[in-house]
């Protein structure tokens, strides 16, 4: 993947980690496995269509796989595939900062 790709990757990770609720989703999803919004709802301190809104945006960022499940009713489950990009792109900008940092503490100690 280019660094462009992962940089985008990353930016609509951070962009949907931005939202405190959605944060609670995963959260939910990562401690209670698969739910639907309906799920979550029952969980969270937020209604059923405020969920659906966070899911649709989670799901665009790719954090989060829709699954059709039993009666039309949709799934929502984790995928960290675009989370490890974004926690590369982030350890990538600590590298760069690692050396000019050194360097800065070498020079004034």
């Amino acid at each position: 993947m280019a660094d462009s790709d992962l940089e985008a990757v990353a930016q609509e990770v951070f962009a949907a980690l931005a939202d405190p609720s959605r944060r609670g989703i995963l959260a939910a999803l990562a401690a209670g496995g698969p739910a639907t919004a309906t799920d979550l709802a029952a969980r969270l301190p937020i209604t059923r269509q405020a969920i659906a809104k966070h899911l649709a945006l989670l799901a665009d960022a790719g954090l989060v796989v829709a699954e059709p499940g039993e009666r039309r009713r949709v799934r929502y489950r984790l995928d960290s595939a675009p989370m490890k990009v974004a926690q590369q792109f982030l350890a990538a900008l600590a590298r760069d900062w690692d050396g000019p940092l050194a360097a800065l503490r070498d020079r004034l100690g």
